[in-house]
């Protein structure tokens, strides 16, 4: 896709530049707010809510860093926006506020997490809601059949594809499936513009040839030492970062 050079322009803080020790935590205004002030792109997460809303959100449910304990697809968004994170004046914010907030001063890649159960309700909401935006946005995700459905609502939203070697940790996905999308092998249905591949797991001969082959640009993620930094620069265009500033 041509025009995907502000993917790669500055390095992406993963869920926001958050430091839990200041009292910044994840996911939150407060780390967006700082990752635009430092240059910063801008990395969330998304989960649908009961009522179809998009939900700036890691996990599927509330408890790790926020009050409650319920999951996010069992709450309506009404609910979930009341929902503080733990010790800070923050709260669960929607897609459409995130939106309100960054306002096109910094990229934002979201994720739109899935429950690989074909429920395609976020990724029509978080595509209705970037065909409103007028900043740099793109979506990606772990899931082949998201972005399959994401392709056929918006192909011209920028769409991306999240990958890693293995998925061992990953006990609930088939075997064939972790495969699938280890090797990327869903590319003819799914049509990524761009690859967000686990920096630890490169060099990977399916995203380096995603990229030297057709030209998609190559995030590394995610970043966390010089290390990591290193081998992405000799591998990708550009770095997904937590827990270290580069």
């Amino acid at each position: 896709m041509p025009g995907l050079d502000w993917l790669t322009a500055h390095p992406i803080a993963h869920r926001g530049l958050h430091n839990a020790s200041a009292g910044v935590i994840e996911n939150t205004a407060s780390a967006f707010s700082a990752a635009i002030a430092g240059g910063y792109g801008i990395e969330c997460d998304v989960q649908v809510s009961a009522d179809g809303e998009a939900m700036v959100h890691h996990d599927d449910a509330l408890g790790r860093l926020t009050e409650g304990s319920a999951r996010l697809a069992e709450r309506s968004a009404a609910e979930l926006k009341q929902v503080h994170f733990k010790a800070t004046a923050d709260r669960i914010l929607t897609l459409s506020e995130l939106c309100e907030l960054v306002a096109g001063r910094a990229t934002l890649l979201i994720e739109l997490k899935s429950r690989f159960d074909g429920d395609a309700r976020l990724t029509r909401r978080a595509a209705e809601v970037l065909s409103g935006y007028a900043g740099p946005a793109a979506l990606m995700s772990f899931d082949p059949a998201l972005v399959a459905r994401l392709r056929q609502a918006a192909p011209a939203l920028p769409r991306g594809i999240v990958a890693q070697r293995d998925y061992d940790d990953w006990p609930a996905l088939p075997a064939r499936e972790a495969r699938r999308m280890a090797h990327l092998t869903h590319i003819i249905g799914t049509r990524p513009h761009f690859v967000a591949y686990h920096v630890r797991d490169l060099p990977a001969l399916a995203p380096l040839a995603m990229r030297w082959m057709f030209g998609l640009p190559l995030l590394a993620w995610t970043v966390r030492s010089d290390d990591d930094r290193r081998r992405a620069a000799a591998y990708a265009d550009q770095i997904i970062f937590e827990g270290w500033q580069p």
